[in-house]
């Protein structure tokens, strides 16, 4: 796997500046906090590009260059500014759909309707307990859900376990800052956030890019059973 996911330099850079951040960020953030979440996705965007050979996947590069945008939206104050980073984050989750509809994950869902409605039932459980404590932002972030969900059932239905796990930790993170914005406290919620965000983008990306540089019929398989 080591070999696999050379050159190490850029995902090295990537845990540094994922921890410097979540540092900074505590305890004091600020312009140098929002520059620093934005060189997170920068430096996965960067491994794409070195470890692809010539050929990374645009769906994945466009899905980190949105989420980009939506960390720098995400830092700054403000409903409009929320809104703006969600909508950048829905394009992110469309992206990464699309991506893993491509990777297999569309032939599986068919073959297993019954994850579908698990999933559908997840979204409407969710968004039936934190969508009355959200206030005006309930239908946006009822419309982002629906992308979130999708995207983590895609990612599952990939069959590829990193992608997979990386789609539930962004799910759970995601969560988290719902749960956040609908007034809930949980401890250290800013933290957990963060590393599920960052382990999340670092296993999609990392999977994405060996499915795609590996990629054969018995290897694009989706999971059976």
């Amino acid at each position: 796997m080591t070999e696999r996911l050379r050159p190490a330099w850029p995902l090295m850079l990537f845990v540094v500046v994922s921890a410097v951040y979540v540092v900074v960020d505590a305890v004091a953030p600020g312009a140098f906090a929002t520059l620093l979440k934005a060189c997170i996705a920068a430096s996965l965007l960067v491994w794409v590009l070195v470890a692809s050979a010539g050929s990374p996947p645009r769906l994945l590069l466009a899905g980190l260059a949105f989420a980009l945008l939506g960390d720098v939206l995400l830092n700054l104050p403000g409903t409009p500014a929320f809104l703006a980073g969600m909508g950048a984050f829905l394009v992110m989750q469309l992206c990464y759909i699309a991506g893993f509809l491509h990777l297999g994950a569309g032939a599986w869902l068919r073959a297993h309707p019954w994850a579908v409605a698990a999933w559908l039932a997840l979204w409407l459980a969710l968004n039936a307990a934190i969508g009355p404590m959200l206030g005006e932002l309930r239908w946006p972030v009822t419309v982002y859900s629906l992308a979130l969900v999708s995207m983590a059932a895609c990612a599952v239905a990939t069959g590829r376990r990193g992608i997979g796990i990386g789609g539930a930790l962004f799910l759970v993170s995601d969560l988290l800052i719902a749960l956040r914005v609908a007034g809930t406290e949980i401890p250290a919620s800013g933290v957990v956030v963060m590393a599920t965000y960052c382990a999340a983008q670092l296993l999609i990306a990392t999977g994405w890019v060996l499915a795609a540089r590996h990629r054969s019929p018995q290897a694009s398989a989706a999971p059976t059973g």
